[in-house]
């Protein structure tokens, strides 16, 4: 008897390993798989810019750190007490107007150096929702609470967003021509926006990712991995969403993780993975006595460990 839909995945060519450079870009789904690889010690940088919802915000990122622009005073405004920019997330806001101009070009210095190095680089796209601001007739990538009225909301059209991530994939090929690049959907629910209008979304999203890929002439060098469509039909259950019955709880994270993992993380490494999260799970361990023989033991033999995994990948760091 079957109980469940199976998607049907298959492994990966050029998969990722411990030399692999990964960039990461999107929204807060791509952020649950980047503190996964992050987890488990892969050299990755995810979404400098804080969490972007939709493909013209990547868009304007990639373009921006690809062309190395700099972010000036007329880039940023003053709001509730804090210097904000549209094109980045909320988290970057600071108090000081120059704090935040600084952290604006340390982030585009750090994805330019990263989109050339890059061996993967995954584009999450959340939603085809966009705002508009009415005084620079552009998109944002985050409102930061600013008066609505000063937006217009837009649904970005299939053709709209396939233009968008064609400019998106041409530029990267630009200064790197060797880079993976992997495309998800967001299974995350945007029900704010209503319950038709986020199918709507995610319907165009999927259309528009694969219209490009289709007509792509690098079209083994870009891939859809299949994080919306496990949500939706394997994990059918609200069981597998947290209490907002809107984000994917830690369980799904987890199946959908390990989904990703048979697709896309080479087998050559999943005991280096194994040994990395014995290492985790012991330097998250509280003892009853710290001082204790056991436990000096215990610290020794999983510093060990570290050392001799640092001997083999010395870019890895361990937090105690």
């Amino acid at each position: 008897m079957k109980l469940q839909t199976q998607v049907p995945l298959s492994k990966a060519d050029n998969q990722i390993d411990y030399q692999s450079e990964l960039l990461l870009l999107g929204s807060c789904f791509v952020e649950n798989i980047g503190n996964k690889l992050d987890y488990f010690k892969f050299k990755v940088l995810q979404n400098p810019f804080g969490i972007l919802f939709h493909p013209c915000a990547i868009e304007n990122l990639i373009s921006k750190a690809i062309q190395r622009e700099n972010y000036t005073e007329e880039d940023i405004f003053f709001l509730n007490e804090r210097w904000h920019c549209f094109d980045a997330h909320s988290d970057l806001s600071a108090t000081s107007k120059e704090v935040l101009l600084q952290e604006l070009n340390d982030a585009t210095l750090r994805m330019h150096q990263q989109i050339k190095k890059s061996s993967h680089i995954i584009l999450t796209l959340g939603t085809a929702w966009a705002y508009r601001h009415s005084v620079t007739n552009k998109t944002v990538a985050n409102c930061h609470k600013v008066l609505q009225k000063e937006f217009s909301k837009e649904l970005l059209s299939v053709d709209v967003i396939v233009k968008s991530l064609e400019r998106t994939v041409s530029q990267i090929r630009a200064i790197n021509k060797k880079a993976r690049l992997v495309f998800t959907v967001s299974p995350v629910r945007h029900l704010k926006d209503g319950f038709v209008e986020n199918q709507q979304s995610k319907a165009h999203l999927i259309a528009a990712i694969h219209k490009m890929i289709n007509a792509s002439d690098l079209e083994t060098r870009i891939s859809y991995f299949e994080a919306y469509e496990l949500m939706m039909d394997e994990l059918r259950d609200y069981r597998f969403y947290e209490t907002d019955m809107v984000h994917p709880n830690q369980l799904a994270i987890d199946y959908v993780w390990e989904k990703f993992k048979y697709v896309w993380v080479s087998e050559k490494i999943h005991s280096v993975m194994d040994e990395i999260e014995t290492i985790q799970k012991g330097l998250n361990h509280k003892p009853f006595n710290c001082n204790s023989d056991q436990h000096q033991y215990f610290l020794k033999s999983l510093n060990k460990k570290i050392a001799n995994l640092q001997q083999q990948y010395p870019f890895m760091e361990f937090l105690s």
